[in-house]
C-alpha cells in the first residue's frame, strides 16, 4: 500500500476524497485479513494437513500402481520359470526313462541263458495259471484283477526297472556266491 505524502493535497473534491477513503479502507481490510490469516495457527495447520493429506494420497496412488505393475512382472516371471522347470522335468524324466530301459536291457543281456529259460518258463506257466484262474474266478475278483493288470500295463516301465533291479541283484548274488567257492 502506497500512501501519498501528508503535506500534498490528495483530493480536490469531496467525492474524490470519499473515494480515496473507501479505497484506503478496502486496502486496510485486506491487510488486516492477511495479518489475521498469518496469526490463525489452527487454520494454517488445517491447510497444511489438507495439503499433506493430498500429497500422501497422491503418493499412495503412485505406490499402488507401482506395486501392481511389479506384481504383474513377478507373476509373468514366475509363470515363465514354472514353464522352464516343467520342460526341464519332462526332459529329465525322459532321460531317466531311457536310462532305465537301457539298464533293463543290459541286465537282460547279462542274465545267463539258463536263467532266461527259467524266466520264460515261469512267464508261460504264469500265463497258463492266469487263464485257468480267469476261467474259475468269480466276476468281482476278475474285475479287480483286470484293474490291477491295467495298472501294471500303465506302469510297465516302472515294473521293468524294478525287474531289472531284481535281475541285477540276482547277478550280484550269483557273482558273490561264485567268488566264495
Amino acid at each position: 500500500m502506497t500512501q501519498p505524502p501528508h503535506d500534498e493535497p490528495t483530493a480536490s473534491t469531496p467525492d474524490e476524497l470519499r473515494e480515496q477513503v473507501e479505497q484506503t479502507r478496502e486496502e486496510l481490510g485486506q491487510t488486516v485479513e492477511a495479518l489475521a490469516a498469518k496469526t490463525d495457527v489452527k487454520a494454517r495447520a488445517r491447510e497444511k494437513a489438507a495439503e499433506v493429506k493430498e500429497q500422501t494420497a497422491a503418493k499412495a496412488g503412485e505406490l499402488k500402481e507401482q506395486t501392481a505393475a511389479k506384481a504383474g512382472e513377478l507373476k509373468e516371471q514366475t509363470a515363465a520359470k514354472a514353464g522352464e522347470l516343467k520342460e526341464q522335468a519332462a526332459l529329465k524324466a525322459g532321460e531317466l526313462k531311457t536310462k532305465a530301459a537301457d539298464l533293463a536291457q543290459q541286465a537282460q543281456e547279462k542274465l545267463p541263458d539258463p536263467l532266461k529259460d527259467k524266466a520264460e518258463q515261469a512267464v508261460a506257466k504264469a500265463a497258463r495259471t492266469a487263464q485257468t484262474w480267469q476261467e474259475k474266478a468269480p466276476e468281482p475278483v476278475r474285475q479287480k484283477t483286470a484293474r490291477g493288470a491295467q495298472l501294471a500295463r500303465d506302469n510297465r516301465n516302472l515294473l521293468l526297472a524294478a525287474a531289472a533291479a531284481a535281475g541285477t541283484t540276482a547277478l550280484v548274488w550269483l557273482a558273490c556266491r561264485r567268488t566264495k567257492r
